[in-house]
């Protein structure tokens, strides 16, 4: 076992004090992961991936290929049991909403792993000073170790396997930490990948906060977190006692602008589309709206017109997600008592009867909130729900500005067709990434990378970057047999200092 863990096996790491449950008052059980929820168990599983890497640190190409082969087989042969147990953890979610947004960008992006994985293997040469040519310089990519992936609730498969596809490719062997809140997806998930991996390649663990706290402070050569902020905090100090480099994918208000004169009813659509898919539960979902103040009637009519269209029926509509925890459930309706009671504008989107939260289902129907007072929650943290602030504005400057008074978001949306107004928007925000003209699509590119910045996170993976992420890009030098390194070395004399001379007047 690496040396810096220091417990006795059957001991957890210690580990650094701070907020951890996600969602303590939903918090379920999990027996059927109860061999791998223990601390035991957590640092036992540990030591086997340790000793996995010892045994074999540079995987080869075909070694990795055969991990993702594996792994794509194990999604695509069992995408119906993963939609029916993602099905069962949220109470209701469309079984083709977890098609579209988790079974078929995961397969994507084991694919764009598979595809480009020779390549990126390759050793990389850099260029040599003229002074110490011909020597030869490269970057060589090399596996880290054990990498640690912790996974929140809202996308159980896309984001436990995206990250864990990545960290094979980069040839580490990897553990994961499921959230307590899927246990049906967790025990699935742990079933299929021990039928196709070892012990000493890939672990899965569920458990609670304390399990979750125990996992960060493990030595990890690499640790990745999906989440809120607050615990993304936690998760860097309890990492940082080993000195563990992190991930953080974590989430915050993303904005989307729509420009001067750009077509109000079609930037609705596609914002509202965003907003709605996993009922707001998407960590780059449209946060808020800052929309012209001449167009906001305009905007809030469109976005009827599409929840109409769309969920027709939203308390049975079965393409409508349930909010996935009644903790969940509970703070959307507090959200929205708070707006009401300071003196917002909350604009139901459904009509009738299903205007109104329902806590059997624990359905929330899309309201749009105006006038909403800056004080409010919901103006003031990460909404994770189908609940929608638009905001006027009267220039593009203005908009921008009130993006720029706020931390940086992990996504940022913006519609126009003015190039000009693009390039300013682009030019003068800073965010994780961007869509022009839509919603939600830049994660869904392979080769883009994908990460936060500042509140909303650090590193990025996916694709390339996620190769890299995972991986070593260790410099090597390559001294050739004839060199004129004898010239530098002592004793120091007259013709040193004369060539010294000269390399520093140049």
């Amino acid at each position: 076992m690496n040396a810096r863990l220091h417990c006795r096996p059957g001991q957890p790491a210690q580990l650094a004090r701070g907020a951890w449950r996600e969602d303590s008052k939903d918090a379920m059980d999990q027996t059927d992961l109860h061999a791998h929820s223990t601390m035991p168990s957590l640092v036992a599983a540990f030591e086997s991936l340790r000793a996995g890497y010892a045994r074999e640190p540079m995987p080869d190409l075909k070694r990795r290929l055969g991990w993702l082969a594996s792994l794509h087989a194990l999604v695509r042969d069992n995408a119906d049991r993963f939609a029916d147990a993602v099905d069962r953890d949220f109470g209701h979610r469309s079984n083709d909403e977890t098609r579209l947004l988790e079974i078929f960008p995961t397969l994507e992006g084991i694919r764009h792993n598979r595809k480009h994985l020779p390549q990126w293997m390759q050793p990389e040469s850099r260029g040599v000073s003229v002074f110490f040519q011909p020597g030869r310089a490269k970057l060589m990519p090399q596996p880290l170790g054990v990498v640690g992936v912790i996974v929140p609730w809202n996308y159980p498969i896309y984001l436990s396997i995206g990250p864990l596809a990545a960290a094979l490719a980069a040839g580490n062997r990897v553990m994961l930490k499921m959230s307590e809140l899927t246990p049906a997806t967790n025990e699935l998930l742990a079933e299929l990948l021990a039928q196709r991996f070892r012990p000493d390649e890939v672990a899965v663990l569920g458990g609670d906060a304390e399990v979750g706290k125990a996992f960060a402070g493990l030595p990890f050569d690499h640790l990745m977190f999906t989440g809120s902020t607050a615990i993304g905090r936690s998760v860097m100090q309890s990492a940082a006692q080993h000195l563990t480099p992190v991930t953080l994918e974590l989430g915050g208000k993303s904005p989307a602008i729509v420009g001067p004169g750009f077509p109000v009813a079609k930037a609705a659509e596609r914002i509202m589309a965003g907003k709605l898919l996993n009922a707001g539960q998407t960590c780059i979902a449209p946060d808020y709206a800052l929309v012209p103040a001449s167009q906001v009637e305009g905007f809030v009519a469109a976005a009827k017109q599409f929840v109409a269209e769309a969920y027709p029926s939203i308390l049975k509509s079965p393409d409508y997600t349930s909010m996935a925890t009644h903790r969940q459930f509970h703070r959307m309706v507090d959200y929205l008592n708070e707006a009401r009671a300071k003196g917002a504008k909350v604009v139901p989107l459904a009509a009738g009867r299903a205007k109104e939260p329902d806590a059997k289902t624990r359905r929330v129907p899309p309201v749009i909130v105006l006038d909403a007072p800056a004080d409010l929650h919901l103006m003031r943290h990460e909404i994770f729900g189908p609940i929608l602030p638009v905001v006027p504005y009267m220039g593009l400057d203005e908009a921008i500005a009130y993006v720029n008074a706020r931390p940086r978001p992990l996504a940022l949306y913006y519609f126009d067709h003015d190039q000009s107004r693009i390039d300013r928007v682009l030019a003068r925000t800073v965010s994780g990434g961007v869509t022009i003209n839509d919603t939600l699509l830049h994660i869904a590119q392979d080769d883009l990378p994908f990460g936060g910045v500042g509140p909303s996170g650090m590193g990025h993976y996916h694709g390339r970057e996620g190769f890299a992420t995972f991986s070593k890009m260790k410099p090597v030098f390559h001294q050739s047999r004839m060199n004129g390194m004898a010239l530098f070395k002592p004793p120091y004399g007259t013709a040193f200092r004369s060539l010294l001379g000269v390399l520093i007047r140049r």
